[in-house]
């Protein structure tokens, strides 16, 4: 078992600097790709300039164009890795959707969803599709981060698919949606909910007095509880993402035998709709929000530390997914055969602190999870707990599957954006973990703020290079010790991207 865990974190962690495959054929399938690997569509760049961004040594920093900008003014800049990988693994996505009814009336998703994706100015993106909003449907923005493992297969089918399942989950609750009014209905065809607080509740004797059979009681047993949970449009959308993001785990699933969909990836997406951004992660890219200098965060990194406590219960109600090979307790460290009969300290996923037990033989099994921060392991094998994809991950030379273990449903945080007013300082910042596994999040939040008050506020351009200067800061300079940044520490290695995203805008929309 040991050797075995050896080479798969080999495998894992090598890349082509030991000689191993992108990951892209890592099984030598013949099968077609669904999408070609290419950059952000957004960066607008031809094939020479995507193979001059793959220069593991230089890694230049690619920005937007002049001639293209994102909606809001949204600043972008990316980096390669310095050797992980062939291709870079982080996909972007960056477009404004409208959600329109199904023709004939019907919210019901069609098989086509009516998409359009705007790259203009900030004070003219998305005019056509906001004049027909009021009368045909609802607007959303999107922005979103794959980051990619073993291949760049499942980021890049991602970064062109999510988009349109989100799109399809919020047409069937469109009608919904734009009647804010009115709360949602428990049960579709039922008229909804007029006023909050409008159900009759009952104490539990008034209840039982009115059950069949007692003294007193009808001769038609009336129903038993009146109350109802108000559910509000905001838990429409977050469970339209939700839903999503496990729709697009499902194609990827089913279209693995036709398509080559190397890999997985963490999912980081950022809708704005009605006055609203929800956040959506999976995985443990970041976003955080600056307002008037302060950090406020906005998702939480997935890991197998963050994670242990539902991974240690899924192996404990489920043990044959451990494959006789690995035991859901944790130890401060492995345990040895002398060991057996000793009293050690240990975890379940009951606990959040340590006790001792007495070791048995079962305890000998390689642990679940393994290893401490970035170095930490599911089935000593992947160092992420959510994403989509990785759905023919096994533990290496077995036949144990790690996929039951990793959860593509995001979390979703909301930030009422319209309640607030916003400065041209106030950004939101997305970053896969290339960027956050060198700077804390107050190192950001410095950095940009500082950055964008040397810059002239109605500069267009600034965010962009607030985001060129934020990849440099995380990638450092290379000198003879490898990339490193201030203070000399070692700069990121990984793939990085990163948006700057201005809120002011937002507070403009109608």
């Amino acid at each position: 078992m040991l050797t075995r865990v050896k080479s798969a974190v080999a495998n894992f962690m090598g890349g082509i600097m030991a000689g191993g495959s992108n990951g892209d054929n890592f099984s030598g399938s013949e099968l077609p790709l669904k999408f070609p690997y290419m950059r952000p569509e957004f960066l607008g760049l031809s094939q020479d300039e995507i193979e001059c961004s793959a220069d593991h040594i230089a890694r230049p920093i690619l920005i937007l164009k002049e001639t293209k900008r994102l909606p809001w003014a949204t600043g972008y800049a990316e980096v390669i890795n310095a050797g992980k990988s062939t291709l870079n693994e982080d996909q972007a996505c960056c477009e404004v959707v409208m959600v329109k009814k199904k023709p004939g009336g019907s919210s019901t998703p069609s098989k086509t969803p009516t998409t359009k994706r705007r790259s203009s100015l900030p004070n003219g993106e998305g005019l056509g599709l906001r004049e027909n909003a009021d009368s045909d449907g609802l607007v959303f923005h999107y922005w979103a981060l794959f980051d990619g493992h073993a291949g760049s297969g499942a980021a890049v089918v991602a970064s062109r698919l999510l988009q349109h399942h989100i799109t399809e989950q919020l047409r069937e609750v469109l009608d919904i949606l734009r009647n804010s009014a009115l709360l949602p209905p428990t049960c579709l065809g039922e008229e909804p909910n007029l006023t909050p607080g409008c159900h009759r509740a009952l104490t539990r004797a008034a209840s039982l007095r009115g059950a069949a059979g007692a003294p007193g009681s009808p001769g038609t047993p009336p129903t038993r509880f009146f109350t109802e949970k108000k559910v509000q449009h905001e838990s429409l959308v977050m469970g339209a993402m939700e839903n999503a993001f496990k729709e697009m785990d499902a194609q990827i699933e089913r279209e693995k035998s036709v398509y080559n969909i190397s890999g997985g990836c963490t999912a980081l997406v950022v809708v704005f709709l009605m006055g609203k951004l929800y956040v959506a992660n999976a995985g443990d890219s970041r976003a955080i929000i600056i307002r008037s200098g302060e950090v406020i965060p906005m998702s939480t990194e997935f890991t197998p530390e963050s994670e242990r406590q539902r991974l240690q219960f899924l192996g404990y109600m489920q043990p044959h997914l451990l494959g006789n090979e690995f035991t859901h307790l944790e130890f401060p460290r492995r345990v040895q055969r002398k060991e057996v009969g000793k009293k050690m300290l240990y975890r379940d996923f009951t606990m959040t602190g340590w006790a001792y037990k007495t070791i048995e033989d079962e305890d000998l099994k390689f642990p679940l999870i393994y290893g401490e921060g970035k170095k930490a392991r599911v089935m000593a094998t992947i160092g992420v707990t959510r994403g989509l994809g990785d759905h023919d991950l096994k533990v290496h030379d077995s036949n144990i599957y790690i996929k039951p273990f990793l959860s593509c449903c995001p979390e979703v945080k909301v930030y009422p954006l319209t309640q607030f007013e916003h400065g041209p300082d106030d950004v939101l910042v997305l970053g896969t973990d290339g960027l956050w596994d060198v700077l804390s999040n107050e190192e950001v939040a410095e950095a940009v703020t500082g950055f964008l008050a040397n810059c002239d506020p109605d500069d267009l351009h600034r965010y962009t290079m607030a985001a060129q200067d934020l990849v440099m800061r995380a990638r450092g300079v290379l000198r003879d010790r490898g990339w490193r940044i201030s203070n000399d520490r070692l700069g990121s290695g990984d793939d990085i991207s990163v948006y700057i995203i201005p809120l002011l805008y937002g507070n403009r929309q109608p």
